[in-house]
């Protein structure tokens, strides 16, 4: 069905001609009875003389109207297209960012943190299972503890609490000696290193099992190097063993299942039975397994597309955390700095809907949730604390976008920590890092990417800002606002 829209530049001109029309028409009229029937003249002159005038002026006023109408939208057009072509676009107004991040961003605190507890207790019940398993010494083996990491746990997850992240720390075997190694070339990329050992010790001569099934011989460089796809594939059958033995308290209230997915990340579902878990929302954990690097830092498998390389990709964690804390206490206590974060992973994902699968994966790398994370801290660090008032949120967040975009037209998004600008954290905040981390190439997280796709990433980023309001519209129509302020009739018993 069509909607009618009003037409101002005809409106007005019509109203003209219809209010100078009637002046006419009261004018005749009026002027044929000033004169009575007996030839004296009309006791109300003044009235007449009245209605003339205010009509004279209405009329004045509606040809105004229009005149500076035109004036207006003659001077806006090539204003908003210098605005288009410098970066700059209109702002939506912060009622509407107010209205769509209760409904379908902010999460209820409740449900978030007792999904976190039904998950860490879990995750606590099968690394604990692992530890007290006795394994040979010239095997892999669970450490018997975890690190609970992403955006669930430092409170700017949104749309639903139902994904979480985990390291799992393993223990190498005893005797084992691996030399973290940056990737040859100094490519400045993402931090990512190689494990490597001698192909010529008389460890791995004395454990030639363990060397078979977990080194890679590497010919040029003569050393063995460990392999990212050999350590997850034992890490999902040896959590398969252990989730068999926690299995049954758990599963009075959800059924559990463990998948290897893609890029052999291993997936953890959870699917309530009844309603004990809050509002029946289905949870995904992602455990990872990680080596420790030392000084609170960890080593994790690198990407897929760098499988033939066996990269591992360095995680700070416990720093972040850390760091994170400092700037909560830093801030002031009505802080917008976390609602613009998530209204700007919500810019990403609605920006990002409508594109096809190929472009909508490389939008995702581009602007991931680490990415857009390492630019949200590093505006933190640059700007005074006062700036983050609560009614400051979309200047920030305009700053922020800014932040992003030139960047992307630079092709340069430096690692937080390996970014090779010691300046930006303050002396103040001493953060352990480990010797690797310290003689690096600076790292810069878009490194890898298409300059091509930075821009095409770049135009989209400032069209989703400037149509958030009818992206808004279009695709959130039916969302649930599961998870987002639901009571969980449990939260009074426990």
């Amino acid at each position: 069905m069509s909607v009618y829209t009003l037409n101002l530049r005809v409106f007005w001109p019509l109203a003209a001609c219809i209010l100078s029309i009637l002046l006419l028409l009261s004018h005749v009229v009026l002027q044929g009875s000033e004169q009575r029937d007996d030839g004296c003249p009309d006791a109300g002159p003044g009235a007449v003389l009245l209605v003339k005038s205010l009509m004279a002026l209405a009329l004045c006023y509606f040809v105004m109207r229009y005149c500076s109408g035109q004036d207006m939208w003659a001077g806006r057009r090539p204003r908003r297209i210098m605005e288009v072509a410098s970066g700059r676009t209109t702002a939506p107004k912060r009622e509407v960012l107010e209205e769509h991040f209760e409904k379908h961003v902010r999460l209820s605190p409740h449900v978030l943190g007792h999904s976190k507890a039904h998950v860490a207790k879990l995750v606590g019940e099968l690394v604990r299972v692992g530890r007290g398993d006795v394994l040979p010494e010239s095997s892999l083996a669970f450490r018997g503890d975890f690190v609970q990491i992403g955006s669930s746990y430092e409170e700017h997850k949104v749309g639903s609490p139902d994904c979480f992240d985990i390291l799992v720390p393993l223990r190498l075997p005893r005797g084992l000696k691996l030399e973290p190694r940056g990737p040859a070339g100094g490519r400045g990329g993402a931090p990512l290193v190689t494990l490597d050992a001698p192909r010529r010790t008389e460890w791995a001569r004395q454990h030639r099992v363990f060397a078979e099934g977990f080194l890679r011989s590497h010919a040029a460089a003569d050393v063995y190097r460990l392999s990212p796809e050999s350590v997850q594939r034992w890490f999902y059958a040896a959590s398969q063993r252990r989730l068999a033995t926690v299995r049954y308290p758990f599963e009075e209230r959800c059924s559990l299942r463990l998948t290897l997915g893609e890029g052999q990340r291993v997936h953890l579902r959870l699917t309530p039975r009844s309603d004990y878990v809050c509002c029946h929302i289905s949870m995904g954990v992602r455990l990872i397994p990680a080596l420790p690097l030392g000084d609170s830092a960890y080593l994790v498998a690198g990407p897929r597309a760098r499988k033939g390389e066996d990269l591992w990709a360095v995680y700070f964690p416990k720093q972040e955390q850390r760091l994170l804390g400092w700037l909560k206490g830093r801030l002031p206590p009505s802080s917008c700095h976390l609602k613009c974060l998530q209204l700007l992973k919500e810019v990403r994902d609605l920006g990002g809907q409508t594109l096809e699968q190929q472009a909508g994966a490389e939008w995702r790398s581009v602007l991931s949730s680490y990415s857009l994370k390492t630019a949200w801290l590093r505006l933190l660090l640059s700007t005074p604390p006062e700036a983050w008032e609560e009614r400051h949120l979309v200047g920030r967040l305009e700053d922020l976008l800014c932040s992003l975009r030139e960047g992307l037209q630079k092709r340069t998004l430096p690692h937080l920590l390996l970014g090779g600008d010691g300046g930006l954290l303050p002396e103040s905040l001493s953060l352990p890092m480990p010797k690797l981390a310290k003689e690096p190439v600076p790292s810069n997280l878009w490194a890898e990417f298409n300059p091509a796709s930075l821009d095409l990433v770049t135009a989209r980023l400032a069209y989703s800002w400037a149509h958030l309001p009818r992206l808004i519209r279009l695709g959130r129509p039916q969302r649930s606002a599961l998870g987002r302020g639901l009571h969980c009739k449990h939260a009074d018993t426990e």
